[in-house]
């Protein structure tokens, strides 16, 4: 919303989405090194435990691939999930219901929707950088690095996208903090282990394989796994539905922030 007296451009100036970002950015350098170190040993631990680990059990690999290079590439849908999803249910949380932050930035010529814009869009840029460290962690387990990663931010973004704006969504809709459990085990843990990030989704029950194309973690990681070994026409279809999913997610999200912060 606007301050008394103030008439507003448009919506989605550009300036009221920098100014709420530069905020974001500016606290995040307070706490980058813990952030980006837990991001790099994640990657580490999983590919040690399964890349190596259950991976000298598959001797043959998986879908053709060696099963580091398999987990390796999937295991961007989990970097970008968790960097997006719950960093926008707590800190939305935090910042509304405890910091009073949004109390204050919509006391300066900015709107809900440019308040949950600029979040989404800080969320989304640092969870593709995020996403890319399974990636970098894999090449010192034997992945070759490919042209087409250089696509790989871009896919984490616009994910990201989504799950950042349904994060903001879930946090403007619950009551008390802990009710985040519900959602962490009923919805994002169910999406990362049925996005065929550990093994093959048609080694699933056919329920479970025809919602795994729903699932938009799933079209991460075939968009990724396209880039490292090879793309397909229907690499399209998944970007379109990965910014339909972010389209309907940020629609969302408005619409609840709006909801709690105002009406």
């Amino acid at each position: 919303m606007s301050a008394p007296g103030e008439v507003r451009m448009g919506r989605l100036e550009p300036a009221a989405i920098a100014g709420v970002m530069s905020r974001e950015v500016a606290n995040f350098r307070t706490f980058w090194k813990a952030t980006t170190f837990s991001a790099l040993l994640e990657p580490t631990i999983y590919l040690l435990a399964f890349g190596l680990g259950l991976g000298a059990t598959i001797v043959s690999g998986v879908e053709g691939l060696s099963y580091v290079e398999f987990v390796g590439t999937g295991m961007v849908a989990t970097a970008v999930i968790f960097s997006s999803a719950l960093p926008a249910m707590f800190g939305t949380f935090v910042k509304h219901r405890f910091q009073r932050t949004y109390d204050a930035i919509l006391a300066a010529p900015v709107d809900v929707e440019e308040l949950v814009t600029a979040e989404m869009l800080w969320i989304s840029l640092r969870a593709g950088v995020f996403g890319c460290f399974p990636l970098i962690v894999s090449f010192a387990f034997g992945l070759d690095p490919t042209a087409g990663m250089l696509l790989v931010p871009f896919f984490g973004f616009i994910t990201a996208l989504g799950f950042s704006a349904f994060g903001i969504a879930v946090a403007a809709t619950v009551e008390k903090i802990d009710q985040f459990n519900y959602v962490t085990t009923v919805v994002i843990t169910p999406l990362f282990l049925d996005a065929g990030t550990f093994f093959p989704i048609n080694q699933l029950p056919a329920g479970f394989q025809v919602a795994a194309q729903f699932n938009p973690l799933y079209q991460l990681v075939e968009l990724v796994r396209g880039a490292a070994f090879g793309f397909e026409a229907v690499d399209l279809l998944r970007i379109a539905a990965l910014l339909l999913f972010s389209l309907a997610m940020w629609r969302l999200a408005v619409r609840k922030m709006s909801t709690r912060l105002i009406d």
